[in-house]
């Protein structure tokens, strides 16, 4: 038995209170459903802006009565601290701190407001951990801290310069983590994410994440669009391994690994070329029509990284971090709610 079947184990036995920020989100709306089907009391806090009430709808129709009925929400926003701080009212002895606003080129565009939510609400939700005496303070950090870092597979010690507005945020992040750990004596643990995807991820908007933008496209019959040759690569981490590393984190008794920043995902490196291929191979089986798809290829994407991979080796060593899933079979259960549910308000 690995180190995360014996947490779900001791987590089923053992009843804890979670504060999720972003928790109507896709990695939000994950961890819900995860941590209420493992007996947790559970407190969640969105403001709708990029989250979605049928993510908690679908959290709901996915659990037990019961289950349902060990879930708060608070609507509110991290940009102001009262709402933080009401929140953590309710106790929490562990906060999974996901919401942001993600998006490169979101963040390009309009850099002021990603710096408003990934910087001032990220360290509005550490004071409010901080006074409010949680156990430990879990986030969502970025790959894109790497920068142009030319190293491949990134190894968390080394990062490059930043390439982008979004990921300036990221890395603020981490530096607020270490201080508050230093000064407050916050346990704090980052968790660098390599492009996360799954069931419930939004494939509309113009800020959509490339597999749910895929399988949308496909599947309604529009183009699908790649930023320059389509050998660009990218380490795709399926949900359930993002969900893993959180718990883990979360829980770990190894004073090794907290105060880290850990890199999550497979160690694996897909092309674009390679991941649509096999998106259509999938949504193919379903509708046959799509086999003949071919994809339009366009300039690169500005502040684009060409190649990432991660070195999981750390979150292995003092996490006990080992992936469910590679992407195939991500892609796999990915394509089954894609087809279920494009065309009815993803």
């Amino acid at each position: 038995m690995n180190a995360y079947e014996t947490l779900r184990q001791e987590l089923a036995s053992s009843p804890r209170s979670w504060l999720i920020t972003g928790v109507a989100g896709f990695i939000g709306s994950n961890l819900l459903e995860t941590l209420l089907k493992l007996n947790q009391r559970v407190i969640g806090l969105d403001n709708f802006e990029t989250g979605h009430q049928r993510n908690l709808d679908l959290v709901q129709g996915a659990v037990s009565d019961s289950a349902w009925a060990r879930f708060k929400f608070v609507e509110g926003d991290i940009r102001k601290l009262e709402d933080c701080k009401r929140a953590l009212e309710h106790g929490a002895d562990f906060v999974l701190h996901q919401a942001a606003l993600g998006s490169v080129p979101r963040s390009l565009e309009d850099p002021i407001r990603t710096n408003g939510t990934n910087i001032d609400g990220f360290l509005n939700m550490l004071v409010a951990s901080r006074d409010a005496k949680v156990k430990r303070f879990v986030y969502a950090a970025s790959s894109s801290t790497y920068g142009d870092h030319p190293a491949l597979p990134k190894v968390e010690e080394h990062i490059g310069r930043p390439l982008s507005p979004y990921a300036v945020t990221k890395y603020v992040n981490e530096l607020y983590a270490d201080v508050f750990a230093r000064c407050y004596g916050l346990q704090t643990i980052g968790l660098r994410y390599f492009n996360v995807f799954g069931p419930r991820q939004d494939p509309d908007g113009a800020y959509a994440a490339v597999i749910p933008k895929w399988f949308g496209a496909l599947l309604r019959g529009e183009s699908i669009h790649i930023n320059g040759d389509g050998e660009t690569s990218r380490d795709f981490c399926y949900i359930a391994n993002t969900v893993q590393a959180n718990l883990l984190a979360a829980t770990t008794q190894n004073t090794d690994a907290v105060n880290q920043v850990f890199n999550v995902a497979v160690g694996d490196r897909t092309t674009l070329n390679d991941l649509f291929a096999h998106i259509r191979q999938l949504a193919g089986a379903i509708h046959p029509a799509i086999n003949s798809a071919t994809p339009v290829y366009g300039d690169f994407r500005l502040a684009d990284v060409r190649h990432s991979q991660a070195d999981i080796s750390k979150a292995q060593n003092l996490l006990g971090y080992a992936p469910t899933h590679r992407i195939a079979a991500g892609l796999q259960d990915s394509a089954t709610y894609y087809t279920a549910h494009v065309g009815k308000h993803v």
